[in-house]
């Protein structure tokens, strides 16, 4: 059976940098420029150190000039220290907006070429977090935090160089003080990190899927009077939040213990340091040089495990959208993708090279099987043929495996078992767009976007033009529906709210009839209509059906009456 990649609420940190740096490779100019910027501003900070230790030892020894000279470098240390950190985080900022928006594009650019069965497998309310609120959570780490990183880290570098070129002897004892102490500590940090911020991020993803399924589900809730039971939910989740968020907060508070750490070390270097400067072993330059630079090694110290905790998030944020990509198929073709400069990797689904479908074919499912889960198969064994021109119902009682086979032989769904083939081609050997415009399903529930009746047609293949909208209306004898309607510029309202269930159907018989498919397939779209519509509808398709092949889910008798061919499904096998 074929297996759908289903998503990790946590997945593996590890490698999860690698795994992204080809989406970073684009810029790496940019950011090779940005990180210069910044070791040139760092530089400078750490060099302010030894510069007032110069002024102090000038003053020690009653060399006005020398005293001067040093005032001069700290003033000119501190003006290009402020200009090249301005310069690092411009730079970083453009290269942070850069890779973000080549990002969107990219995660929007392959869910909108996902499988059915990816989308169908997991909640809406998770993918909507990966693919927009770990991309905004990821730019405001790129943005705010990754500038002040990247500034305490070469700090940090730095700082330890220069106590190393002024004494050994201090940094040595500095290093057995501190060093042993913050290993351990990181190491307490990092051990229970990894799975805290996995937890809360899993923790919200669910949270935002379940508020996105119960507002959707609204109507369902309220008519009952029981809107109670959307804030049961919302709060059992928001708790859960709570409950993983508060132990982030004691995993993150292990990091405070670097403060300690700092007062002990301190105090051990002022004794040490007095005692060397009275047996005459280092001046008292040397000292403040010291005090100084390792008051910054600490302050940078101090500021990094601040912003560990953001970077790890950043991380596991990083780790759930790099998930997502992986499991989403590449983007057909060898263009750039928009914004990234990344060039596409051709699909193994229809990369090109497989003769394309013909004009006009038989369409025949060739011994199918097919599951959504394992184990629970939802079609065994169904072989059958719908020569051209053929206009047969699908009939069978709910849950027979009807719409299945329908988005099966519409090339929604690859079967775990078998094939389908239009014309003799397999429709996995030719691209998704070809099977779009041999084979057209419209379901049942029609989807409606917010916007005009123009706006909603337009999503066919092909961009079609207002004179091809209003031939298609035309052809299927719709123009008093859409004069009634307001015309294609007629507001449909949020998600089509102001449709009702048959206009929804005839919305999706247009766009039907904009992309004039050989095949069509309609999953019993009059089964809840009144018997008006139902007629106005049936009047659209017989207009529709002339010149091609024409398979209807079917549920009323009067409609499979009038079928000359009838195709029974019961328990997934064809009877």
């Amino acid at each position: 059976m074929a297996e759908v990649r289903v998503l990790a609420d946590d997945p593996p940190l590890a490698g999860t940098f690698r795994r992204f740096w080809p989406y970073l490779r684009p810029h790496r100019a940019i950011l090779a420029a940005a990180l210069l910027a910044s070791v040139a501003s760092t530089a400078a900070v750490v060099g302010i150190a030894p510069a007032i230790g110069w002024g102090v030892d000038a003053v020690s020894a009653g060399d006005r000039g020398r005293l001067w000279q040093a005032v001069v470098l700290m003033v000119g240390l501190a003006l290009a220290r402020m200009l090249l950190l301005r310069w690092s985080e411009l730079l970083l900022s453009a290269a942070g907006e850069r890779t973000i928006r080549g990002l969107r594009d990219l995660v929007v650019a392959r869910l909108a070429r996902a499988p059915l069965r990816f989308i169908e497998a997991h909640r809406t309310g998770d993918l909507l977090r990966r693919s927009t609120g770990e991309i905004a959570d990821l730019t405001l780490f790129l943005r705010d935090q990754l500038p002040n990183l990247l500034g305490v880290s070469l700090t940090i570098a730095l700082t330890t160089v220069l106590l190393l070129v002024y004494s050994w002897l201090l940094t040595l004892l500095l290093v057995v003080l501190f060093l042993p102490l913050a290993i351990a500590i990181v190491a307490w940090f990092n051990r229970g990190a990894s799975q805290a911020y996995g937890r809360q991020a899993a923790a919200d993803a669910a949270m935002t899927a379940a508020f996105t399924e119960t507002l959707s589900a609204h109507e369902a809730l309220v008519a009952p009077g029981r809107p109670q039971e959307w804030i049961r939910r919302f709060r059992e989740d928001n708790d859960r939040l709570q409950q993983v968020a508060d132990r982030t907060l004691v995993v993150q508070n292990r990091l405070e213990l670097f403060g300690m750490i700092e007062g002990l070390a301190t105090a051990a270097l002022l004794l040490l340091s007095v005692w060397l400067v009275r047996a005459g072993h280092l001046g008292v330059g040397t000292v403040v040089v010291f005090v100084v630079a390792t008051r910054n090694l600490f302050e940078g110290v101090l500021t990094l495990s601040g912003l560990a905790g953001q970077a790890q998030l950043a991380r596991v944020g990083l780790a759930r959208l790099t998930d997502l990509l992986d499991a989403l198929p590449p983007v057909p073709g060898s263009a750039p993708v928009p914004g990234t400069g990344l060039a596409a990797v051709p699909s193994a689904r229809g990369g090109g090279g497989g003769g394309g479908l013909p004009a006009h074919g038989d369409l025949v499912a060739d011994d199918l099987g097919f599951g959504y889960v394992d184990g629970a198969e939802v079609l065994r064994d169904v072989s059958v043929t719908f020569p051209t021109g053929d206009r047969a119902g699908l009939v069978g009682v709910t849950g027979s495996g009807k719409t299945t086979l329908a988005k099966l032989l519409a090339g929604l769904y690859e079967p775990d078992v078998g094939a389908v083939r239009y014309g003799g081609v397999d429709l996995r050997a030719v691209p998704a767009r070809e099977v779009r415009a041999r084979i057209v399903l419209v379901p049942q529930q029609v989807h409606i976007i917010t916007g005009t009746l123009a706006e909603n047609l337009a999503l066919v293949p092909g961009a079609p033009g207002r004179p091809a909208m209003e031939r298609a209306v035309d052809i299927l004898g719709l123009g008093d529906w859409a004069a009634r309607l307001g015309g294609l510029d007629a507001d449909l309202g949020t998600r089509g709210e102001r449709l009702s269930a048959g206009e929804r159907q005839i919305v999706g018989l247009l766009r039907a009839a904009l992309i004039d498919p050989p095949v069509l397939l309609l999953d019993e779209a009059t089964a809840d209509l009144d018997p008006d519509a139902a007629l106005q509808l049936e009047t659209a398709v017989e207009r529709l059906r002339p010149g091609r092949t024409l398979v209807v889910i079917a549920h009323r008798p009067s409609t499979i009456e009038r079928l000359p061919r009838i195709v029974r499904l019961d328990a997934g096998r064809l009877v």
